[in-house]
């Protein structure tokens, strides 16, 4: 967010959670992305805000809450004020258990066990979600665009085209179970605290093979994760490597050293190709 929305969202936040009385006299940005991410104090609470036009926190809520009574290793929504969406000035936002990081980092083997565990938990949830293709889509039409990618050789709008097909095709030809996924379950999704390794942000929840939820995560995480297909997982990593790197190749793109990572990540999908 630009730093006019920053000060216009945690004055929403801060405001919402005082009319809930929660008292909010102090605001810690612990995250600015596509949602802001603040620690309110003295109350403790964590709130995720996001413009209203851009924001699943109906999903996210009602998921947090299925999955906490699952006993899923998910970070719960502050049990002191109403489980759902609040909307203040444009903004939505929720508020969440604030847990204070371990010590130690996430094994891959404890990251593995919590991922299968919460794959456990989301199974047979009748959640509407998108299929992972879905996303697969928004790539391929970002790669086709020339005025949204502009940037891209042809040459390389070729190789992203050409492994967002092929490896789609091939996990779907694999015919693994599909079952609602968390959709982007990498490091920066993953808690760290006492309780042992917590998920968040469920904003790109969808449905797919496990392989793909497995592709966000650290290689080593993978090796831990029961009953995982080695040729589907290999296919979904390409696969999630060429999404990513198109992203970064988005003119609207705005990760801070995006086009740097979006080259290295050209480079690095060559080279897992060969």
């Amino acid at each position: 967010m630009l730093e006019s929305e920053v000060r216009r969202a945690t004055t929403a936040a801060a405001a919402t959670a005082s009319s809930l009385g929660l008292a909010a006299d102090d605001a810690i940005v612990l995250q600015n992305s596509n949602k802001l991410i603040l620690r309110l104090l003295p109350c403790d609470v964590l709130a995720r805000v996001a413009p209203a036009a851009a924001q699943v926190a109906g999903l996210e809520v009602d998921l947090a809450r299925r999955l906490t009574e699952r006993s899923a290793p998910v970070a719960a929504l502050d049990p002191r004020v109403e489980p759902r969406a609040y909307e203040y000035d444009g903004f939505v936002l929720t508020l969440w258990t604030h847990y204070e990081p371990a010590a130690a980092e996430v094994t891959p083997a404890a990251y593995a066990g919590a991922l299968h565990r919460l794959h456990i938990g989301m199974r047979g949830l009748d959640v509407p979600v998108p299929h992972f293709t879905h996303r697969v889509q928004q790539a391929q039409r970002l790669v086709a665009d020339l005025d949204r990618t502009p940037e891209l050789t042809a040459a390389d709008r070729d190789l992203l085209a050409r492994t967002l097909e092929d490896a789609t095709r091939t996990i779907l030809a694999a015919a693994r179970p599909d079952q609602p996924l968390h959709g982007e379950p990498h490091p920066g999704n993953v808690l760290a605290t006492s309780k042992g390794p917590l998920f968040i942000d469920f904003e790109t929840c969808c449905r797919g093979p496990v392989e793909f939820d497995l592709a966000h995560a650290p290689e080593d995480v993978a090796r831990h994760y029961p009953g995982a297909d080695e040729k589907v997982l290999r296919q979904c990593r390409l696969l999630v490597l060429a999404m990513i790197t198109t992203w970064r190749w988005d003119r609207d793109d705005q990760l801070p050293d995006g086009r740097r990572l979006g080259a290295e990540w050209l480079t690095r999908l060559r080279t897992e190709l060969r």
